[in-house]
């Protein structure tokens, strides 16, 4: 114990020996007390954000030239600013994509930061890069592609769609010159907003595809672009789309996308989950055949933030696309995986490993009842809309998500609602819109969700 804290002092001291820091170990001590037990305690129901200027006011100058010390610095988050938060895996919270991420992703998340590692080349973190394809891996075969399969873990599903964007690109470039009207990228107008963001950041110009009755981008509706359209190279069809938890045609947009020898990208950011649930897995026929995919596991496969998977059924194309040189790269092996040289990014933390250790910890079967959980949740809770005298279904549901109408509302008694209901602590649901009218959306990514809890905060919309 002596010779460790030696060492840790010696760490800690210029070679003058003069403390930089000062003594952490006792904030160090408290800070990981602290993450305990936030870990472990139930979610505030309640916590919102407050007004900037009030925030402002009750935060103070925290960073000043002396500093404030570790006691104050934390009781600052705690009684401050972790309160104007919002609690992302409260079992009510149904608004938005929330997240519920098991406490031993949360705790190994605390893990990876402390063991500070870089995790952009296999040189410098071939460890975590392991654990972290392990993960990747488990997906691959969760979408039915080959074992020479590879990809990485980016922040979001925004980086994700547009390295795997920035790939296709590549890829087309490679075979046939640059149109003289630009490239363009084919999509549903139910595409996530992130596509029409990549596309805006390549310069490259965004062609929609009319989705059918259903709500679903076919493989009709592409062949139609892809027949009179030039330089598309590719398309992006979505597996759960984030408004209505909707998956597209995806057999059928492959055949058309193999028919035109045009990069097929799924975006299964939300609703990639479903995969892992054998109750759902007939609506993602097809997707073995993309070229590349996303799923954030952040969203429904009870990750902390930010973690995206980022998958390519043969990564060469992205190497080509991706790969960085400079002087000081040389010496990096390209043989090897490098998760650096597969998207939009260099510098990268192990954002992975908290997925994997929470995959190894419970094990898959784990996982596929977790998921199978919040589905059956949902569909307690459309029966309950489905049989009520006072609600609507918008449109069934496919995934977890669920739409619905409470018939003679507007858009400022669905405000008025939601915000009771968020101030109480009943429920976080919020409004949104729905071929051009306002309707309520719940989204169950929680396994812990109970549906008489959420049947119960319905029964006060009359």
């Amino acid at each position: 114990m002596q010779k460790a804290q030696c060492e840790n002092t010696s760490a800690n001291t210029t070679p003058d020996g003069l403390q930089v820091w000062g003594d952490e170990e006792e904030i160090v001590a408290a800070a990981i007390d602290y993450a305990r037990q936030r870990i472990m305690r139930a979610p505030d129901r309640v916590a919102a954000a407050r007004p900037a200027a009030d925030l402002a006011l009750a935060a103070g100058t925290a960073i000043t030239p002396w500093g404030m010390g570790g006691a104050a610095a934390l009781k600052l988050f705690d009684q401050v600013l972790a309160p104007a938060t919002r609690a992302q895996n409260g079992s009510t919270n149904l608004a938005y994509i929330p997240a519920a991420p098991t406490r031993a992703a949360l705790a190994f998340d605390a893990v990876t930061g402390a063991a500070n590692i870089f995790a952009g080349t296999w040189e410098a973190g071939a460890g975590a890069i392991h654990a972290e394809n392990e993960a990747l891996t488990w997906l691959t075969r969760l979408l039915g592609w080959p074992g020479t399969a590879a990809g990485c873990f980016v922040s979001g599903g925004t980086l994700g769609n547009l390295s795997a964007l920035i790939t296709a690109r590549a890829a087309a470039a490679a075979s046939r010159p640059r149109p003289t009207d630009g490239w363009k990228i084919v999509c549903a107008d139910s595409a996530h907003s992130s596509i029409r963001s990549a596309a805006q950041a390549m310069d490259v110009k965004v062609v929609t595809a009319p989705v059918d009755h259903r709500g679903h981008l076919t493989g009709a509706a592409v062949d139609t672009v892809l027949d009179s359209a030039t330089g598309v190279f590719a398309v992006v069809a979505t597996a759960g789309t984030t408004n209505a938890g909707l998956v597209d045609d995806l057999d059928d947009i492959a055949d058309s996308c193999e028919r035109h020898q045009v990069w097929l990208h799924i975006d299964g950011a939300y609703g990639g989950a479903g995969l892992a649930a054998p109750s759902v897995r007939h609506r993602y026929s097809g997707i073995e055949r993309a070229d590349s995919f996303i799923v954030d596991p952040h969203k429904w496969l009870f990750a902390p933030y930010d973690c995206c998977a980022l998958l390519y059924r043969d990564p060469a194309a992205a190497r080509a696309a991706h790969s960085q040189s400079a002087h000081y790269l040389d010496a990096i092996d390209r043989d090897v995986h490098n998760p650096a040289d597969l998207a939009f990014h260099l510098s990268r933390r192990a954002r992975g490993l908290p997925f994997w250790f929470s995959l190894a910890v419970h094990g898959t079967e784990r996982y596929t009842r977790a998921v199978e959980q919040t589905l059956t949740t949902s569909r307690l809770v459309t029966d309950a809309i489905r049989a009520s005298g006072h609600l609507r279904l918008t449109i069934e549901p496919e995934l977890s998500v669920i739409l619905f109408e409470r018939p003679g509302w507007g858009p400022q008694d669905y405000a008025a609602w939601s915000t009771r209901a968020a101030e109480t602590g009943a429920m976080l649901c919020v409004p949104t819109q729905w071929n051009g009218t306002t309707v309520l959306r719940m989204a169950f990514v929680n396994p812990e969700t109970r549906a008489d809890d959420v049947i119960e905060a319905l029964s006060t919309l009359r």
